[in-house]
């Protein structure tokens, strides 16, 4: 496949949070700021690329019988190693606020789903782009929804304050609510340019 075609699949097209509405779970839980959204999606984004370009190389080896159990232990191999990393290297709050979904990166809907339906039937080269694109769409949507939490929720961008005392500090944004608010927003946002530009109304 083309890699134009494999970005804009992923990043626009197929966009994992804003078309497909897959991996909503990190979405609600780490999107409260934009540091820990993005540090969450660049994370997701790691593994899926590593994963994917290892099932990429021996798919052919792997029997179907326990595909999904290999794609577990590929999977939870590199999670470890990037948990290693941010424990070394990552300050102890982004640690304490991500919490468990780090490790819960192992069954990540978006992550199989990429393993499945594309890493396991293509070449290397390809499942790699397709990886990439996937995550950074899915960086793209955490980002974007972390960023309108975090300023209207606490006033703040990337734990700067911005508004000080003045600041709205609308509370149920920083709640799993605003999540959806902000998710649902922005979806009609699109879809109303859609219909401006092309009168398709589906």
């Amino acid at each position: 496949m083309k890699i134009t075609k494999l970005l804009k699949n992923g990043i626009i097209d197929e966009n994992p949070i804003f078309v497909k509405l897959i991996a909503l779970c990190p979405l609600l839980a780490v999107t409260t700021s934009a540091v820990n959204a993005l540090i969450m999606g660049l994370s997701t984004t790691a593994v899926m690329i590593c994963g994917c370009v290892v099932i990429s190389i021996f798919r052919k080896l792997i029997p179907g019988e326990v595909r999904i159990a290999a794609f577990v232990v590929i999977n939870a191999g590199f999670v470890t190693i990037l948990q290693m990393i941010l424990e070394a290297y990552a300050p102890p709050a982004i640690n304490e606020s991500l919490g468990i979904f780090i490790p819960l990166i192992v069954v990540n809907c978006i992550v199989f789903a990429r393993i499945e339906s594309f890493a396991s039937k293509n070449g290397v080269w390809d499942s790699a782009v397709d990886a990439f694109s996937n995550g950074i769409g899915f960086t793209i949507g955490l980002l974007t929804l972390g960023v309108i939490r975090e300023f209207f929720g606490s006033g703040s961008l990337f734990g700067y304050e911005l508004l000080k005392d003045s600041s709205p500090h609308i509370l149920i944004m920083i709640l799993a609510p605003g999540a959806f608010f902000s998710l649902g927003i922005i979806i009609m946002a699109k879809k109303y340019i859609r219909v401006r530009k092309t009168g398709e109304r589906k």
